[in-house]
């Protein structure tokens, strides 16, 4: 006993000190740089907001008086000034970039809000009061950027002029405040200037569109930089294109593309390309804006809150941790030296797996969000064209509800909930994934050691091989002995050995069964995970999609749209209307415009067939029965909602005649013969 002790006391080194086993003060990622305190700009971010709340509140008011001062005090509450709306969603004819700018600025704010202590600059929040400062910059940075959209609806000289000094003085001074104190004591010493960044971009955007729009305002809006053309004509150039005729197809070809072909082919699926005669909705590009945007704050706050960390715990590790390592039964090496080295190595594996699962989970984010913007366009076509069978797998009339604008409201947010939830969830498992592929199958065979994964694979191939004979087997037969060719189709012969051999390898496929029940489950989560800020898919069965919060938020936006922003229903309510200014001279103003458009030709002049005249006609009439916005506006006695299908024809037994359909629903409004 007393040599045991002895020896104990020997092997005891001298340098030891156990206080020294814990990490130091100095490792902390949280404690702030020295001289970030001690920054101070040149205007004070307190100053900076109450100069600008004032301004934008000036402009706000003075917009108002400016576009009702005709109409004031000549009615009780018409004529007076009110607020002004922001952008048309709904329309065509507002600047969509500026919208999804703001909008930009507006989320990277709300982050700002979330992560900061001091949620509004110029107050100091306590404990106390943190989360009611929050709930009121929740409001106070929506109403502090509302006049940067105003500005844009107003569509004049005085607009544009004060959109241009709002947004340069944004843009000014932000600009100079990271330039001047680009550190933070937030996560890094640079996160606030990374976070800051797309907010620049985007008030730089603003900054240079408004001056563009002040300096072109007395041309033609088609001249303008970004600008949409006029939406009388963008909606009749799209129905012209609509009812242009189709080059018939003579010869279909059977043969299977290449695979070149084929890749091209997938590609073109998640790459969005515009198309002659359509425009996205401007919902759908303020929500990809904010949804890009999400990505990038949310992948640099993951990012920042564990990298550094590691760095740090890397450049700080000791000889101490081989004590620490052998207390807990690890054993890595005799030499000291050399257990630090493969530490370090190890957390920088770690490091690495991180970064790794970050980049994977962003790349996967947008490649799905480029997806979804494809099918966002062939889904609006669809319901445009009255196809809901497409769309919702099932006929249903589309309609306006609560629900409906409920959705519609707030798709843009939902969209940038679940992609920054949706990150969060790719990362955990694909870190977890690349963790443990790395130390079970990368490390080991570097090392040779700790072959714990080859080992079990080493015992167990018997069983492994087994499976895969079998399942090769089964194929095998099924392709030689099951089936046989009859033309062009197959038969299935041999029916006794087919059950003959059912019999034998039922026990067998009761194993693959339990490993492919095991690779659906994986599949599924992975599916799933992948696609989770996908809003356009339902991630449940198709009998349970009302309960997944984020596909019936979409299916109720895209009813919205439909109903709302018919591209048919408004070329055909223009033409109405510039029939009706114009009289019956409207003849002069329409002979560009094809037949299936021109409601009023001039008979003398006309020069077409009565055979293409009624072609013309009747795809208008079956366009505009298939119109969501006018099914409220039919009369009931002519067809209802639910005797319109999709091919065109009505489920009733007595079916109107083209002619009593144009005669009841577009006699009373449209002159001349029909």
């Amino acid at each position: 006993m007393d040599s045991r002790n002895d020896s104990l006391d020997i092997d005891e080194p001298d340098f030891l000190d156990y206080s020294d086993w814990y990490i130091d003060d100095r490792l902390d990622p949280t404690t702030p740089p020295a001289d970030v305190t001690s920054c101070d700009p040149t205007i004070p971010v307190e100053l900076y907001h109450v100069c600008a709340a004032v301004v934008s509140l000036a402009v706000l008011v003075g917009l108002s008086f400016f576009v009702k001062r005709r109409r004031l005090c000549r009615t009780c509450c018409g004529g007076a000034p009110g607020l002004l709306h922001p952008i048309g969603f709904f329309e065509h004819d507002y600047h969509r970039g500026i919208a999804a700018a703001v909008f930009g600025v507006l989320f990277c704010s709300l982050c700002v809000v979330v992560l900061d202590d001091n949620p509004l600059p110029f107050t100091e929040s306590s404990k106390d009061t943190k989360e009611y400062w929050k709930i009121t910059a929740l409001l106070y940075y929506p109403a502090l950027y509302y006049p940067l959209l105003v500005c844009a609806t107003v569509k004049n000289k005085l607009g544009y002029c004060l959109g241009s000094v709002l947004s340069w003085l944004h843009f000014s001074i932000l600009l100079c405040q990271k330039i001047q104190c680009p550190l933070s004591s937030k996560l890094h010493e640079y996160y606030s200037l990374l976070r800051s960044l797309p907010q620049l971009i985007c008030l730089a955007f603003l900054s240079l569109i408004y001056s563009l729009l002040l300096l072109r305002s007395g041309k033609t809006s088609q001249n303008l930089p970004l600008h949409q053309c006029p939406v009388d004509k963008y909606y009749t150039d799209y129905l012209k294109i609509l009812l242009r005729k189709r080059p018939c197809k003579n010869s279909v070809s059977t043969d299977r593309p290449s695979l070149w072909i084929r890749m091209e082919m997938l590609i073109r699926s998640y790459v969005y390309l515009p198309i002659e005669g359509f425009r996205i909705p401007t919902k759908l590009v303020v929500s990809m804006t904010v949804a890009v945007i999400s990505v990038y704050q949310f992948a640099l706050l993951l990012v920042l809150y564990l990298v550094p960390v590691l760095q740090r715990m890397r450049a700080g590790v000791q000889e101490h941790v081989s004590y620490t390592l052998e207390g807990f039964g690890i054993n890595l090496s005799e030499n000291r030296s050399e257990v630090l080295s493969i530490v370090k190595y190890y957390i920088w594996v770690v490091e690495v797996c991180y970064v790794s699962a970050v980049a994977v989970s962003c790349f996967l984010t947008l490649s799905t969000l480029m997806r979804s913007m494809v099918l966002h366009r062939d889904n609006l076509q669809a319901l445009f064209r009255g196809d809901t069978q497409k769309v919702f797998n099932r006929n249903r009339p589309v309609r306006l509800s609560r629900s409906a604008i409920v959705c519609w409201m707030s798709f843009t947010s939902y969209q940038a909930a679940f992609i920054c939830l949706g990150l969060l969830i790719q990362q955990m498992v694909f870190f977890s994934c690349f963790l443990l592929f790395a130390f079970l199958v990368v490390v080991p065979i570097l090392y040779g050691q700790n072959l714990l994964i080859f080992r079990i694979l080493e015992n167990m191939w018997p069983f492994w091989l087994t499976l895969i004979l079998v399942v090769l087997i089964q194929h095998i037969l099924a392709r030689l002995l099951f089936l046989q060719k009859d033309g062009q189709q197959f038969i299935l012969t041999n029916r006794r050995s087919l059950y003959i051999f059912t019999y034998l390898l039922f026990t067998f496929n009761v194993l693959i069964g339990v490993i492919a029940g095991v690779w659906r489950v994986i599949f599924t989560a992975l599916y799933n995970i992948v696609h989770f800020c996908r809003l356009d898919l339902g991630l449940i069965n198709r009998g349970a999609e009302i309960f997944d919060p984020g596909y019936h938020c979409y299916t109720n936006f895209l009813e919205m749209e439909a109903s709302q922003s018919h591209r048919v229903m408004k070329a055909f309510c223009f033409l109405l209307l510039e029939c009706q200014s114009s009289g019956r001279n409207c003849s002069d103003k329409s002979k560009s415009v094809e037949e299936g458009i021109r409601l009023v030709p001039d008979q003398k002049q006309t020069k077409l067939t009565k055979s293409k005249q009624a072609l013309a006609r009747w795809c208008l009439i079956y366009t505009l029965l298939n119109n969501p916005s006018l099914v409220c506006c039919r009369r009931p006695a002519v067809c209802s909602p639910t005797d319109i299908v999709t091919n065109g024809e009505m489920k009733s037994s007595s079916k109107p005649s083209t002619e009593d359909l144009v005669k009841s629903e577009l006699c009373e409004k449209i002159q001349g013969p029909v």
